[in-house]
């Protein structure tokens, strides 16, 4: 499946657009990420915790949204993006989200 952010595909056609597809999933944070990461705002660093998982989380909402786009038939999605949102003060969702669509090799 071909993702791409941009809404053109090089050397490809898009001969049928199907619509918007979306994957999402929530992740909660653990009580010893926050204390390990409170300690990291005092000594500097990145909080390699929280990057590893919210890293693993738009794998997961890209992996839906393929899902999603291979149900219609789609071989590729365009215009992709990611919306990250907090749920509640220690829930995050992260939403991948672009444009289901069918795209042949062009013939230029």
């Amino acid at each position: 499946m071909l993702v791409a952010t941009s809404e053109h595909l090089k050397g490809r056609e898009i001969v049928e657009t199907f619509g918007l597809v979306i994957g999402s999933t929530t992740r909660a944070q653990w009580v010893g990420e926050e204390v390990v990461s409170n300690i990291r705002k005092f000594i500097g660093g990145e909080a390699i915790e929280y990057t590893d998982a919210i890293a693993n989380a738009r794998e997961e909402a890209v992996e839906r949204m393929i899902k999603e786009a291979k149900q219609l038939k789609a071989n590729a999605i365009v215009g992709m993006r990611f919306f990250t949102m907090p749920v509640t003060p220690t829930v995050l969702e992260i939403v991948a989200y672009g444009t289901a669509v069918n795209a042949k090799k062009s013939k230029k």
